[in-house]
């Protein structure tokens, strides 16, 4: 009894216990489709809880472990969805099928195009040729129903949920034009015998197919390029590793490592996984972690991590953490679930359609029903002109051109500008930002150490190429940077022998005749009992309160000189963050540096808040938590290490010059790096938004001042009722004034 207990109370545990599993997702075209996967999923027994990530095309779902994912799948494939759970590689998978998705939805958009033009020249200039009307009605079934059915599916998908958006308003309107068009080219004489012109509408409903069509295929576009960011950061892992076994190296793949291998890193190589230093040492460029263009000195016991680049030296480490565990495949993880767990966004159409189309359908019903009633003799002619009047006049063309013509505009005004905008998203978020936060390296800096002052106690040339010579031979990250600095006055090295690398202090070198020469800091002149007069470390000490590393050069005597290296601060940060902070936007600075160059730094540019040594999970924290206090976010870097956070921000701004995969994950990429364009980004921002707000007015002003009247309220007092061809040109006219409204977007001064 008691052991049925213990067996009873483990399953009991396996109940309870939960799965979090992400899935690429097949079958959603539109921000509504992703919320119905999600209110499919989220009902199914057994799911805690789903967030689908429409831009990805991916659900994270957590799930209790009795379920399988098969049972998910089938939950989805029930209403037309489909899960990807049994490839191999779902993310491969997943991409094919996107990739193949895209050039379906491109080759339909092309085709309906083609078709379209002779039928909008027909429906325009030769509205009266009656084989026109034959050829249009051929030319526009296969537009409608073969490149077009994706509008006529999705519009019964979202019936069969009690829900409406833009698809379902396309649907209706162009498949009652079609269908109206078809009974008048194949029955003029119904029209003929009641004293009515019987026009065709194959035009219009052919033309909003390929506008809509286009729309979908810029989406598209932009969808398939989601992955690459994720793709590239994982590229930063090598794909092989060399190992000592019985005191040889043997190559292996990384999947084979385990923990407790020693594993050998060469000169410019990837560093496969996260570890301890056990013997040799190098300069790793941890800028992925830290964001800081500085390489870090590795040495016996220091940590090493995944996809950090050794420089120039080798060295053996112990691997602690592999696979799923190392440092890089948690930022993978988390910039992945930073971007699951935001909620789909509706665009702001598919709202107003979700409320229009019930709107518009109810007042055609109720005008064909109230013409039946009241009519008389010709009640039946009357209720079908007039429901077909309302509905043609209720067409989505303006509706749908609203959004993407003022995007698009705004998108070319960006690039004008040197910035670069991936998404709608970004620029209808953009104007409401009222914090934002910058990475300092790269951001706020140049991204590059230079020598920003020299102090000479003895000033001559052959000093100098000396100190040349040492450092071009250093292994130092920083001897780089005082190489260039020297070789501006057009110096050459000097003849040094003995050159070699002090760890952790500097390097030293003497000259043919035996003169000993020292660089580095002044740990190494304390070594060597070499002294510092009081206005020499009066001045090295007034570098470092601005937070500048200060290097020193000596003979065996006394110091020579001492510079000051640092990454300068951009000419335009200053202003830039002045003028933000002038329009009551909060500027917040994080850093995986030290704290005392985050200050230095933040106080030169006249920031206020600011965080040092920060970590990738850090940032993305911090901006979490400014999200929670209700601001809106926009986060601006240009490291691997800001990806994590720009996948949580509400906007994300890349510095051109930074990392492919920040420019990825972000969705505005400013060209020239120069942050005085954030300011003009934002306002590029409100300047589209008030664009789409003024189109989607144009969009309306028509519908609300012409659907009563094609419903007939003018009968009554002067026989009037609106022919479906003026209602037609009506909705025409609405969308002309939208394109022009976004093309005044050119000519703003941002």
């Amino acid at each position: 009894m008691a052991a049925a207990n213990v067996i009873e109370s483990k399953d009991d545990q396996k109940a309870r216990a939960s799965i979090s599993n992400s899935f690429p997702v097949t079958g959603m075209t539109c921000a509504a489709c992703a919320s119905s996967v999600e209110s499919i999923l989220g009902h199914t027994d057994g799911v805690k809880n789903a967030s689908v990530n429409f831009a990805s095309s991916s659900v994270l779902v957590e799930y209790d472990a009795t379920l399988v994912p098969e049972d998910l799948q089938k939950a989805l494939q029930a209403v037309g969805y489909d899960l990807i759970v049994d490839a191999e590689d779902p993310a491969e998978a997943q991409e094919n099928l996107q990739k193949q998705h895209y050039q379906d939805v491109k080759q339909r958009t092309i085709w309906s195009a083609i078709l379209t033009l002779p039928v909008f020249i027909i429906g325009m200039f030769y509205m009266e040729w009656i084989p026109g009307r034959w050829i249009s009605m051929l030319f526009s079934i296969p537009i409608l129903f073969w490149f077009g059915r994706s509008f006529y599916s999705n519009a019964w998908k979202q019936a069969k949920h009690g829900k409406a958006n833009m698809d379902t308003l396309v649907a209706l309107s162009t498949g009652i034009a079609f269908v109206f068009s078809v009974f008048n080219t194949f029955f003029p004489d119904f029209w003929h015998d009641r004293g009515i012109h019987p026009h065709v509408y194959y035009e219009a409903a052919t033309v909003i197919i390929t506008f809509i069509s286009l729309g979908k295929l810029l989406e598209e576009r932009a969808k398939s390029n989601t992955s690459s960011a994720i793709k590239k950061l994982m590229g930063l892992q090598p794909k092989t590793l060399k190992v000592i076994q019985n005191g040889e190296e043997v190559e292996m793949l990384i999947s084979s490592v385990q923990k407790g291998y020693t594993i050998v890193v060469k000169p410019g190589e990837k560093i496969p996984v996260d570890g301890e230093v056990s013997e040799g040492s190098s300069f790793v460029d941890e800028s992925m972690i830290t964001g800081e263009p500085v390489p870090v000195e590795k040495s016996k016991g220091a940590e090493v991590f995944a996809g950090t680049v050794n420089q120039k030296g080798s060295f053996q480490f112990i691997a602690k953490k592999v696979g799923g565990e190392t440092l890089l495949s948690q930022i993978i993880k988390m910039v992945q679930q930073a971007q699951g767990s935001k909620a789909p966004v509706q665009k702001l159409v598919d709202k107003i359609a979700g409320v229009f189309v019930p709107v518009v359908i109810t007042i055609a019903i109720v005008t064909f029903i109230t013409w039946i009633i009241i009519g008389g003799d010709d009640a039946l002619t009357h209720a079908l002109l007039t429901s077909v009047a309302v509905l043609v006049i209720a067409c989505p063309c303006a509706l749908g051109l609203a959004t993407p013509t003022a995007i698009m505009v705004g998108i070319g005004k960006g690039a004008e500008n040197n910035i670069l905008i991936k998404d709608a998203e970004s620029l209808e978020l953009g104007h409401q930002t009222n914090a934002i936060v910058l990475d300092k390296t790269g951001t706020v800096t140049k991204g590059k150490p230079t020598v920003t002052n020299w102090h000479w106690e003895n000033s001559n040339d052959y000093h100098k190429q000396v100190l040349l010579a040492i450092e071009s031979q250093s292994e130092h990250p920083l001897a780089d940077a005082v190489v260039v600095g020297l070789k501006k006055d057009g110096l050459k090295p000097e003849s040094i022998k003995d050159f070699h690398s002090i760890t952790g202090m500097g390097a030293e070198a003497q000259s043919p005749d035996g003169e000993k020469f020292y660089i580095g800091n002044q740990r190494l002149l304390n070594s060597k009992d070499i002294t510092l007069s009081l206005a020499t470390e009066r001045q090295a000490n007034e570098w470092r309160d601005k937070g500048k590393t200060v290097i020193f050069f000596a003979n065996q005597l006394t110091v020579l000189a001492i510079l000051a290296i640092a990454d300068e601060i951009k000419e335009s940060s200053s202003a830039a963050i002045k003028t933000l902070q002038d329009r009551g936007i909060d500027v917040y600075m994080l850093t995986g540096d030290n704290e005392q160059t985050a200050k230095a730094v933040a106080k030169q540019v006249g920031i206020e808040h600011f965080k040092a040594e920060m970590m990738p999970s850090d940032k993305a924290d911090f901006v979490k938590e400014l999200q929670e206090q209700g601001k809106v976010v926009a986060m601006v870097g240009d490291g691997i290490n800001d990806s994590h956070a720009f996948a949580q921000a509400d906007v994300s701004i890349a510095m051109g010059k930074g990392s492919d995969i920040a420019m990825d994950v972000a969705k505005m990429t400013l060209i020239t790096s120069d942050l005085q364009s954030i300011p003009k980004a934002l306002k590029l921002s409100s300047r589209t938004v008030q664009g789409i707000r003024q189109n989607l007015f144009w969009a309306f002003i028509y519908n609300v001042i012409g659907i009563p009247i094609a419903a007939g309220v003018l009968y009554a007092y002067n026989g009037f009722l609106l022919d479906p061809m003026i209602a037609g040109a009506a909705m025409a006219f609405s969308s002309v004034s939208v394109v022009a409204n976004s093309l005044r977007l050119k000519a703003a001064k941002l």
